[in-house]
């Protein structure tokens, strides 16, 4: 059993991704603290472990595609999903959270830690907001049936320096087949491991956070210091005289 980690499980991992509908997600929806983070805060608890896991999180009447990041101290932190895939649209409520920067600790070691989930990899932007933000790791779970999101991960990875730790479910459900292939990705790109498609397992691997704080890709450049903000504007088109 692992002990003393950062755990990352995949998106929505304990109800299954494929709903018939939404009166059927409405059945296995929980409120934030409910019987899953009751039972997996002993578990937290006992080996030292902050566990990253995809849930589907009632809030009210509404209800969100979330990520929760469960400490030790049986402590939560929410991010909910901001970009909806295809069919989750009309199941899910847009995620409201932002884009929040977590602290951890494991053994003397500190880490700021950002969550996305699935989707969220074809958008640039939330990855660069979490890397000004300080983060210097990414729990990306998901639920991936597109073919291109682990390789993208790589150009995430490196344009902002940070670690990406992708967690993908295998197999097919109701007649989904999603793509494997979790994997680890550094700052420089290198990926420290990357599974096969159909692999299911529990994978280590060692993330010094110290190696997200150095931006630099030259000498001379820094992929945050060099961004040119005051270019970075929408321009209105300019009416024919």
């Amino acid at each position: 059993r692992e002990k003393d980690a950062l755990i990352v499980l995949p998106e929505l991992c304990f109800t299954g991704y494929v709903f018939e509908d939404k009166k059927e997600l409405d059945t296995l929806a929980e409120e934030a603290i409910g019987p899953t983070v009751e039972c997996l805060t002993p578990i937290a608890k006992d080996n030292n472990l902050f566990l990253v896991f995809g849930m589907a999180e009632r809030v009210g009447e509404r209800l969100y595609n979330s990520s929760c990041l469960l400490s030790p101290k049986g402590e939560i932190k929410m991010y909910r999903k901001a970009h909806l895939f295809n069919m989750e649209k009309t199941l899910f409520a847009p995620g409201d959270t932002g884009f929040p920067v977590f602290d951890i600790e494991i053994n003397g070691v500190q880490a700021k830690v950002g969550l996305l989930i699935c989707f969220d990899w074809i958008f640039p932007e939330p990855w660069r907001i979490l890397a000004l933000k300080g983060a210097q790791i990414i729990a990306h779970s998901t639920n991936l049936v597109l073919p291109y999101c682990q390789d993208a991960m790589i150009t995430r990875a490196i344009e902002n320096r940070i670690f990406i730790i992708t967690a993908n479910r295998t197999g097919e459900e109701r007649g989904l087949r999603f793509t494997g292939r979790s994997q680890a990705v550094k700052p420089t790109g290198k990926i420290l491991i990357r599974v096969g498609e159909e692999s299911q397992g529990v994978w280590t691997v060692e993330c010094d956070p110290l190696e997200a704080q150095n931006k630099m890709v030259t000498e001379k450049n820094d992929v945050l210091g060099d961004r040119r903000e005051d270019l970075y504007k929408i321009e209105e088109k300019m009416g024919s005289e």
